[in-house]
């Protein structure tokens, strides 16, 4: 059985870690998200292979209920999706530090971002086995 979970553990908040993502990763666009993702070496005692920051740019949507509304449908859709990322990550036994950022001017419904996440997450599965497995790791 999946457990359709987002624990602490889950999220992305080390300061240190959220730096790295952000000066070493790849990115990639999927409208209406950005991602930005760096692949780690495998840590066995890590129950977690994905940490993930979830941001909605104060630019775009000035009033904080709307960007805490749409954080909440990204999670959401994110909690949904996620089992196929694990699946794939410890087939391959890598770990992933995973950025997802919101660019679009408008608010989209669940199910449009939730299709959107399927796409993205099939987007990144191909993009760490062009990066990763291609190296002959």
């Amino acid at each position: 059985m999946k457990k359709y979970t987002f624990t602490k553990e889950e999220r992305l908040c080390s300061k240190r870690l959220i730096d790295d993502l952000f000066h070493n990763g790849s990115s990639f666009v999927v409208y209406p998200f950005r991602v930005v993702f760096l692949i780690k070496p495998d840590n066995p005692n890590q129950e977690f292979p994905v940490q993930v920051i979830i941001s909605v740019p104060k630019k775009r949507f000035k009033r904080a209920v709307d960007r805490n509304y749409l954080k909440r449908l990204m999670r959401e859709s994110y909690r949904f999706e996620k089992h196929q990322l694990y699946s794939f990550l410890k087939d391959h036994s890598l770990n992933l530090l995973l950025a997802i950022q919101y660019v679009s001017n408008e608010k989209l419904p669940l199910e449009t971002l939730q299709s959107k996440l399927q796409q993205l997450i099939g987007k990144l599965k191909n993009e760490i086995s062009k990066s990763n497995l291609g190296e002959g790791n």
